[in-house]
């Protein structure tokens, strides 16, 4: 098996802590949208989807226009969004230096839209350790499809095995599964072990992924 030369990271749940401000905001827009009441967990299950891919998952019964549940959302999470309301997890600024010590080529392909997502890489301080996101907005088929990790291959000219997306919820590892990568699952972030199963590798601490990437990974 050829070494791993690039990590395609998850950023909501495996990078960054934003369950919180999400929920907060899927709460606000279904109030003001009118929709029937969800909990808390049905609201952080969404999360890895694209916005405009929510409606019919979240509410099969109603008739939402996409578009609509994403601009109302945007709009709310721009207010929910405070400084300090997102926080890094623990290790990850370390491993992320680590890695690209090392001369891995650090990518984020997130459900958030690239602005968004740029936003956070600068404002948390990860702008020196990544070197290319790809958002929801820059391709036409989100998670679990293998679009964004195909166009993030592509881009660097590398092949599947050379890769290993890193995520906390079942799309982000079905993803890296349709793509033909190696995957790892997080388990602190916003899936439950069990939905992580049919990742090659799962972990209880993003320090833990240099270790994976390193040792196991290449003698599998």
């Amino acid at each position: 098996m050829p070494a791993v030369r690039m990590v395609i990271l998850d950023f909501d749940g495996t990078l960054a802590d934003t369950a919180a401000v999400i929920i907060r905001t899927t709460q606000a827009t279904i109030s003001e949208l009118g929709l029937p009441s969800r909990t808390d967990e049905q609201c952080a299950a969404m999360i890895g989807l694209r916005l405009v891919e929510i409606p019919p998952v979240l509410f099969p019964e109603c008739s939402i226009d996409g578009d609509v549940y994403a601009g109302t959302y945007r709009r709310l999470f721009h207010e929910f969004n405070t400084e300090g309301a997102v926080q890094l997890y623990p290790n990850v600024a370390e491993t992320l230096e680590a890695l690209k010590s090392k001369g891995l080529i650090l990518t984020i392909a997130s459900s958030r839209s690239h602005a968004s997502l740029a936003e956070y890489v600068e404002s948390l301080g990860l702008s020196s350790y990544i070197s290319h996101i790809l958002g929801a907005d820059d391709v036409d088929r989100g998670k679990p499809d293998p679009e964004p990790v195909n166009r993030t291959l592509e881009r660097f000219g590398l092949k599947p095995e050379e890769a290993i997306v890193v995520g906390d919820t079942y799309f982000d590892i079905q993803m890296g599964r349709n793509a033909g990568t190696l995957t790892c699952g997080v388990t602190y972030g916003n899936g439950s072990r069990e939905s992580l199963s049919d990742a090659d590798w799962i972990i209880a601490d993003f320090g833990q992924l240099p270790d994976i990437i390193f040792t196991q990974a290449l003698t599998s």
